[in-house]
């Protein structure tokens, strides 16, 4: 393909959808933790029964079926939801079907949340709201057998290959299996695409203040939200425009089309084969007239040499935390997974501030406390995903701008007129207290509350 029929296809994929947006609805993904209370493994036939009992109870239909015959994603096919587990079976997750209204989505998540928490109570398991699973040291890391993630444990397990690359990798690759996220879709015109983007990447730090709740406990105490690090730090940055935040203003939708056509492509499939490969840019990618991936049989690691298809822009996969989706929708995916009883503010803070990008632009320019003091978004979301702030920060003009920015979000849920306001509550409290879930976490540690009754109250819906 030429770089004119590569540029069409990735416009007609990813620009196209927005041009006949109408309305605004609303898609929530929540992945939580499954934690067994007596500091053991995860025993995942506890996980299978469960599963059973969910789709008898909610009259799901298996969508995902493993290799040894579990099932590990079902769909309700009259209102979209999905149950599935993602990357392992240590990893629950509900995604709702596009709705109008949060409160909607929130009472079909109680039911669900409830019966599971039902469920597992009497093998003495939880869910819980927690971006890094507690016991992740104990359970079985494992992913979900299936060629998609078998494929991306493998991809990501290859980091020493790229030991060449300036840059630093962690060892988890397994963190897939151990970490959870809260993440909302919503609609998005072409008009608006890049105040979006360009305005919510602003507020990146903000966020981090707010949302942080993924601790690796023993081994980076000072590090509240490491989700940012174990993405871009795994071989996914390896093309650093494939993850977390832009570095560079998008002024127009020609800029953020050419934005998409930098980042890389790393997997395909062929005869029913998840391949994965060294990330290569996407242009660059059809200029080849063949590459070799690997996948993974019988435990065992194998190679095709496979020809790249125009079809294979399908394949194109990005972790931004502003993600511009096939759907024509813009997915948020840098919240960590909140206290269930907190579970909807992500959603609410985002569906609050989307008609108001040009007031909350207005506020984070005329902002000194973190801007205009030589750091761009992206660093400041760096520093302010750590424990101790750095001592340039204006703490009391901080927490002021995040007064501001959740004042403007309440007033436009309230425009909505759907009283979805009140689920912002929880962060007009932390503002107050000048904490968030992680911080109270390691504080209630350090006076002497067990991991356990953390657990469970971070349980508590």
């Amino acid at each position: 393909m030429t770089k004119e029929e590569i540029m069409s296809r990735l416009y007609d994929r990813y620009i196209k959808p927005t041009e006949q947006k109408k309305g605004s609805y609303i898609g929530v993904e929540i992945e939580m933790p499954i934690v067994n209370l007596d500091g053991k493994a995860v025993d995942f036939d506890v996980v299978h029964k469960l599963t059973a009992a969910f789709l008898k109870e909610f009259d799901f239909i298996p969508t995902g079926i493993d290799e040894q015959g579990h099932i590990y994603s079902a769909l309700n096919r009259d209102n979209g939801d999905v149950f599935s587990y993602d990357c392992s079976y240590n990893n629950m997750e509900f995604s709702f079907g596009k709705e109008k209204s949060l409160e909607t989505i929130h009472t079909r998540f109680m039911k669900y949340y409830s019966f599971v928490q039902k469920f597992f109570s009497a093998f003495n398991y939880t869910l819980t709201g927690m971006g890094i699973n507690p016991n992740r040291k104990v359970n079985h890391e494992l992913p979900i057998e299936n060629g998609r993630y078998k494929m991306l444990f493998h991809h990501l397990s290859s980091f020493s290959k790229y030991a060449c690359l300036p840059m630093y990798f962690h060892h988890y690759p397994q963190f897939g299996m151990f970490s959870s996220a809260s993440q909302v879709q919503l609609d998005v015109t072409r008009e608006k695409l890049p105040s979006v983007i360009n305005t919510f990447n602003m507020l990146e730090p903000v966020k981090a203040l707010l949302f942080s709740n993924s601790v690796l406990l023993g081994e980076n105490d000072d590090l509240l939200c490491c989700r940012d690090m174990l993405w871009e730090n795994s071989t996914h940055g390896i093309d650093p425009h494939n993850v977390g935040m832009y570095d560079c203003d998008i002024n127009t939708v020609d800029e953020l089309l050419n934005y998409i056509s930098t980042t890389a492509i790393y997997c395909v499939e062929r005869d029913g084969k998840y391949l994965n490969f060294k990330p290569v840019n996407i242009l660059e990618y059809f200029s080849l007239e063949s590459l070799t991936g690997e996948y993974v049989e019988n435990g065992e690691i194998r190679s095709m040499t496979f020809i790249p298809q125009p079809d294979d822009i399908s394949y194109l996969r990005t972790f931004k935390f502003e993600d511009l989706t096939y759907r024509g929708t813009i997915e948020f995916r840098s919240a960590c997974c909140q206290p269930i009883s907190d579970v909807m503010t992500v959603s609410a803070f985002h569906l609050g501030l989307m008609d108001r990008t040009e007031e909350l632009k207005s506020i984070l320019d005329q902002d000194t406390s973190l801007y205009h003091n030589g750091y761009n978004s992206s660093e400041l979301r760096r520093q302010l995903v750590c424990r101790e702030m750095p001592a340039y920060i204006d703490k009391d003009g901080l927490y002021a701008l995040a007064v501001r920015v959740l004042d403007l979000c309440r007033a436009g849920l309230v425009e909505r007129g759907l009283g979805e306001e009140k689920y912002l509550q929880p962060l007009y409290e932390r503002i107050e207290k000048r904490t968030n879930p992680a911080k109270t976490m390691l504080s209630r540690l350090q006076n002497g509350d067990s991991m356990n009754d953390i657990v469970m109250d971070y349980a508590v819906a």
